[in-house]
């Protein structure tokens, strides 16, 4: 399809067990096209994770074949998949995984520096996104300042701000409470919709179904039912 991002044909994916395999995804074929704002849920162990790490070409398919943005995943080189994440995927998990030692402002910034901008333009590209998250007024604060709430709003930043085609968001309201959920949640598809980014999810939260437009049921590692949701609007 034209406007096709992601496209997994006969997605196997199996560990080395002891002596045995352990099969995580089993003949997995899905589509995800540019904008959509889905997510993979089903108990622990049923392969959300495997999924969303292949997809992030941060892992290979045993089996098949891992197509994001045109590009086979298991044919990239170690210099071309980190080029893949580095420009055009951006990762938030439930653990924020902020730098303690960095402001708010270089925590953003980091996801920047491999990239070939000039100060100004690194300076111009995180305000920008610290704003998205109405965050600009604790830039010069350390993570161990901010809340729990603020702290993946950061991660959310840091993952948008070199505004990718692809955010892959693995249990992002895991350790938030109920309201910062929803804020999160909120600020999340404010995003999607501006920039017309793919977000995919991995999640158990209920919260987070509430906002997904497609819900992909994961068991055993294959896809048990994949449906597409009509979204409440403004919520």
């Amino acid at each position: 399809m034209k406007n096709t991002i992601i496209n997994l044909k006969n997605i196997t994916k199996r560990f080395k067990v002891g002596d045995g395999e352990f099969t995580a995804l089993n003949n997995i074929n899905l589509n995800f096209q540019k904008g959509e704002f889905a997510g993979f849920v089903g108990p622990s162990g049923s392969g959300k994770t495997t999924l969303l790490n292949i997809i992030g070409s941060l892992d290979s398919p045993s089996e098949g074949q891992a197509l994001v943005m045109g590009k086979d995943v298991a044919k990239l080189s170690h210099r071309e998949s980190a080029d893949l994440r580095n420009y055009h995927i951006g990762f938030i998990f439930q653990v924020y995984n902020l730098l303690p030692v960095y402001t708010v402002y270089e925590n953003v910034e980091f996801a920047l520096l491999l990239q070939n901008h000039t100060k100004a333009e690194r300076h111009k590209m995180v305000m920008e996104a610290l704003d998205w998250v109405g965050l600009t007024d604790l830039a010069d604060k350390k993570p161990d300042r901010i809340s729990g709430g603020e702290g993946q709003r950061v991660a959310i930043a840091r993952a948008m701000v070199k505004r990718p085609e692809i955010l892959i968001a693995d249990e992002p309201t895991a350790n938030l409470d109920a309201e910062n959920a929803h804020i999160i949640l909120k600020m999340m598809k404010r995003l999607n919709d501006e920039l017309n980014t793919t977000f995919l999810f991995s999640t158990h939260d209920e919260k987070v179904m509430q906002y997904m437009e497609r819900i992909v049921h994961l068991r055993d590692g294959e896809v048990e039912k994949d449906s597409i949701i009509v979204a409440e609007k403004d919520k």
